[in-house]
């Protein structure tokens, strides 16, 4: 989760100031033949798409890869299309075509763009309004790996936690591609963060600004946490373990705490479909009551960029 995978190379013709792709014909997509491990992924080829009105077509240099993408092939994402299909959330890449009313990006244009499924392709056809112009210093590899990874972590500390200076915020997966972006927010806003992750990663997690690590295999995190609070708990937790850690995570609320839980890594803790822990952390998880709501003072909220497609001027 949080890497990418890369698709054409580039060259620089030194006459021009744009980058020039290397012919790719056909173009070849990543699908998702049936649900199992990496093993059921085939490339197949096809021809490029034509941009309808108001889209954008984008060579793929690079598409990020995240958890949705991998619990889709595993035939437990209920957002993705039935399979076979081809996934892909975010891609970078250049602009090689225009559909009519586009006129604010040109040809060549180096981009980042999200997509509803489809990135694993050599070309993708998006939306204008979900295609941002590369900016400068990042190269499009390291690119395709920000959109989905960043805007979450965004929706959760800034659109609605409101993190403060005076906050600790409990992060899972601090290691993580979220987890690093909410990582740089809070150092941003100033917050302490105290961070859950497997022991090999704590000397650089703690380099990169994190107060306090957390190995979620030994350790309970809810009682390190009140512990190292003294009692009082964090102001915000982000989560997207699930299950049983949802419940302790919420217990780890002080007054005006808030939860955000925007995955369930639980549920599938290999690379095949399995019921049982799905069962295990439905089972776990916590059961929000509104009035033990009013009573402590907190609140809990759900985050999936996928479904805010309908709100790209408040998510891109």
């Amino acid at each position: 989760s949080g890497g990418t995978l890369q698709f054409v190379e580039r060259e620089l013709d030194e006459r021009e100031p744009n980058w020039h792709l290397i012919p790719c014909a056909p173009m070849r997509q990543i699908w998702i033949s049936k649900p199992g491990p990496p093993e059921v992924l085939e490339l197949r080829e096809a021809a490029d798409p034509e941009p309808e009105p108001g889209q954008v077509r984008v060579r793929v240099a690079a598409a990020g890869i995240n958890f949705a993408d991998l619990t889709a092939r595993m035939g437990m994402y209920p957002d993705a299309p039935p399979i076979p299909c081809v996934v892909g959330y975010e891609v970078s890449g250049v602009v090689d075509a225009l559909g009519s009313g586009v006129e604010d990006l040109a040809l060549g244009d180096e981009v980042v763009a999200l997509t509803r499924f489809g990135g694993y392709a050599d070309v993708v056809c998006v939306p204008r309004n979900q295609v941002v112009r590369a900016p400068a210093g990042i190269d499009l590899v390291s690119l395709a790996a920000i959109p989905v990874n960043y805007l979450t972590a965004w929706m959760m500390l800034i659109e609605l936690g409101n993190v403060q200076a005076d906050h600790t915020v409990l992060i899972h997966a601090a290691a993580g591609g979220v987890g690093q972006a909410a990582l740089q927010m809070c150092r941003w806003r100033g917050a302490t963060v105290i961070g859950t992750a497997s022991a090999s990663k704590h000397e650089r997690l703690r380099e990169l600004g994190v107060a306090h690590c957390i190995d979620y295999r030994t350790q309970d995190f809810e009682v390190e946490v009140m512990k190292l609070t003294e009692g009082r708990g964090v102001d915000i937790v982000l989560d997207a373990v699930g299950g049983e850690s949802w419940a302790k995570s919420y217990r780890c609320l002080r007054s005006l705490g808030r939860l955000f839980m925007f995955g369930a890594s639980s549920f599938a803790p290999g690379e095949r479909r399995r019921l049982w822990p799905i069962l295990a952390g439905l089972i776990r998880a916590p059961r929000l009551r509104p009035f033990d709501m009013l009573d402590k003072n907190r609140g809990a909220f759900g985050i999936n960029l996928g479904h805010l497609w309908h709100e790209t001027d408040r998510s891109a």
